[in-house]
């Protein structure tokens, strides 16, 4: 029988170096690296392995249960996971090396840019059959993605349903009209995405003009609370732990309510980039809204 993996969580900060891993980096690395030639993907798999917890979210989407041999550690986890928990406990998890895989005799291995590299080389010089998925750095790419998936595992229907709810609640949550509002996407430790990230896309794609730039951050940086107080953004979409992390639970930070609007923003909303992105938009736009009244209001 095969021993069952050790399962990794993230611990305090693994959540935060997950994030720009896998929602920010696409404009940096987008590719998987370069090996030799890989095997043939089956028609339908019916043992679907996946050590890439974005592709454990697109799953959830469009496969069927039975074709899942296993999720990725992180998806066991309520601080890292961006599938639902509950669904994915159903499942074994991989802690993601060679060994483990193998021993679950995958007929197919979902794989990431980031996650699971060096494993996927691995079992691609194995001939295991091996989908290599790239982090999106659109809203579009993010939605082409979850086709892609659904056809590369025989689901091509459900994938193709996927994408269209997830245009659709997309093209919900567009804002054109109107100046953009100044926003800041602002999560555990100071962490914040910029140019080249699909969070900059979504707030651009909801109305907004992503203040990273003018605080001279680039795809991802930490912007300090002092230089946050000296020029804030109307409204900063903030991570969950606002009372217990040192930055976002720092009294200076109750401060700002007065002339920021704060959106709860969870950091799953910034694990991955997959069906998760309709409810990022539809904060956003609601952020948007809100800080575009208060700012009629003269708040």
């Amino acid at each position: 029988m095969p021993r069952r993996p050790t399962v990794r969580t993230p611990g305090r900060w693994g959540a935060a170096v997950l994030a720009p891993l896998l929602f920010g980096c696409g404009a940096i690395d987008p590719a998987p690296p370069a090996g030799p030639p890989a095997a043939p993907l089956p028609a339908r798999p019916a043992r679907i392995v996946s050590i890439n917890p974005c592709a454990d979210l697109i799953l959830w989407a469009v496969a069927e249960d039975a074709q899942i041999r296993a999720v990725s550690h992180w998806s066991h986890d309520p601080n890292a996971a961006s599938a639902p928990v509950a669904w994915a406990r159903r499942f074994r998890a991989t802690g993601g090396s060679a060994e483990e895989v193998l021993a679950l005799q995958p007929d197919l291995v979902l794989a990431g840019a980031h996650t699971g590299r060096e494993t996927a080389a691995a079992l691609r010089r194995l001939g295991v059959p091996i989908l290599s998925l790239p982090v999106p750095a659109t809203p579009e790419e993010a939605a082409a993605q979850v086709e892609e998936v659904g056809r590369a595992i025989g689901q091509a229907r459900r994938g193709r349903a996927a994408a269209a709810r997830l245009r659709l609640a997309l093209a919900g949550h567009r804002r054109a009209d109107g100046p953009p509002v100044d926003g800041l996407v602002w999560q555990s430790g100071g962490l914040v995405p910029g140019a080249g990230t699909i969070a900059d896309a979504l707030l651009a794609h909801t109305g907004h003009r992503n203040m990273a730039a003018a605080h001279g951050i680039p795809a991802w940086g930490v912007l300090g609370l002092e230089r946050l107080i000296a020029d804030p953004p109307r409204v900063i979409y903030a991570g969950e732990a606002r009372t217990r992390d040192r930055v976002l639970g720092h009294p200076a930070v109750a401060g700002l309510t007065a002339r920021v609007a704060f959106v709860p923003f969870p950091q799953r909303l910034l694990n991955c980039a997959g069906p998760n992105i309709a409810e990022a938009a539809g904060r956003m736009a609601a952020g948007r809204d809100r800080a575009a009244t208060a700012g009629r209001h003269g708040a």
